[in-house]
């Protein structure tokens, strides 16, 4: 053994060049131990690349995977998204919120697009449609003119099957009581959930025993030619006009500008938004028009005549029979559906229609009972003209 530099040496061995020897003889086979797994994932991922973009092509590849992505916000980008009508009348907007946003209006009087104007139907029910086959009846083939929303009791749930033109078509709605602010407050609701389709340009209130008395095509002309919006408003000098005037109502309303009209109404598109955007005389008749002043008799009629007096016919064309008297016209069964006694609402009558005298005064009538449903459809199409 010999001793280099104090450490001792076995005989024949130079420890510095077999450590050299030894490792590179060890760290290709390591490095290729660990090449050879990567190269195979490398080669397996290439061929199932070329596989999947041969058999599925680059196209849908790229497409899948935009597919999954969301936007954060879902944005209006295109005019279609704004003159689209809510696909859902359900909604969650408070009456505020609803009457707010109803309450917006173009200032560009010509639209951009081809719009093809409606008839809103708005029922004001408290729960069943009895004469819903007639209205169906009436409607049929007339798809794209019309548009139907209904109010009824929010505990009422509807039944109708898809196929009808009431499927779907209630409108949040809260209690309403006749001659009280709550019913003006349910009328500004159905116009307001009417105004959010942009095409909607007529607007008639309805309830449950109302009828039409002429066909479609006559109803939905007679309507969009007319030059002025059909309610009721008159001066009544006597206990029920003028005598429920409180004078806590000035300054906003006068006694001389003191109107009284029926409940159902029919008015064009600026008047409804009109009414849906009022704060003014809203708060004066909520405060002092309650029983026996009864609001839904004065409200509308006062404050349209004030605001555009000029566009209202004065006169409703609904028609009722208060001959018998009392505080509620006449109601109508199965016995009272009889030729004559449509003569009674097509002949007699004289109005203005567009400044020049007409014999069409009413397009429908009211107070029908569900008992006069089955001899309706029978005289409706020699009678009505459906």
């Amino acid at each position: 053994m010999q001793l280099r530099g104090g450490v001792p040496l076995e005989e024949g061995k130079e420890p510095a060049v077999i450590n050299r020897t030894n490792q590179s003889k060890a760290l290709p086979f390591k490095v290729l131990q660990l090449l050879v797994p990567i190269l195979a994932l490398c080669i397996a991922f290439s061929v199932i690349s070329i596989y999947t973009i041969r058999h599925f092509g680059i196209t849908s590849v790229t497409t899948t995977v935009a597919s999954t992505l969301q936007p954060c916000h879902d944005e209006p980008t295109s005019l279609e998204r704004w003159i689209r009508p809510p696909l859902n009348l359900i909604h969650a907007m408070t009456d505020k919120e609803l009457l707010w946003r109803a309450s917006f209006a173009p200032r560009i009087k010509e639209y951009p697009f081809r719009r093809v104007p409606k008839i809103a139907f708005m029922f004001l029910t408290k729960g069943p449609l009895p004469l819903a086959p007639l209205w169906e009846k009436f409607l049929k083939g007339h798809e794209g003119l019309y548009s139907i929303y209904v109010h009824s009791l929010p505990s009422f749930q509807a039944d109708f099957p898809p196929s009808s033109v009431f499927y779907r078509r209630q409108i949040p709605s809260q209690v309403s009581e006749w001659g009280r602010m709550s019913m003006c407050d349910a009328e500004r609701r159905l116009l307001a959930n009417a105004l959010l389709d942009i095409s909607n340009e007529r607007f008639i209130l309805l309830s449950e025993s109302c009828i039409p008395v002429y066909n479609f095509s006559v109803i939905y002309h007679y309507l969009m030619k007319s030059r002025h919006s059909f309610m009721g408003v008159f001066d009544d000098p006597g206990p029920y006009g003028r005598g429920r005037y409180n004078e806590n109502m000035a300054p906003e309303v006068d006694i001389t500008q003191w109107r009284k009209g029926s409940q159902w109404f029919e008015v064009n598109r600026k008047l409804a938004v009109n009414i849906v955007e009022d704060t003014v005389f809203y708060t004066k008749f909520k405060q002092f028009c309650r029983p026996a002043c009864y609001v839904d008799e004065h409200y509308f009629p006062t404050m349209l005549t004030i605001q555009t007096g000029n566009v209202l016919a004065n006169r409703s064309i609904t028609w009722v029979d208060w001959s018998r008297g009392g505080a509620h016209p006449a109601s109508f069964g199965r016995s009272d559906i009889t030729d004559e006694f449509f003569k009674r609402i097509f002949k007699g009558h004289n109005c203005s229609y567009n400044g020049r005298p007409s014999s069409i005064c009413f397009l429908f009538a009211r107070k029908f009972a569900p008992s006069s449903l089955e001899p309706l459809l029978q005289l409706a199409p020699t009678v009505l003209g459906f």
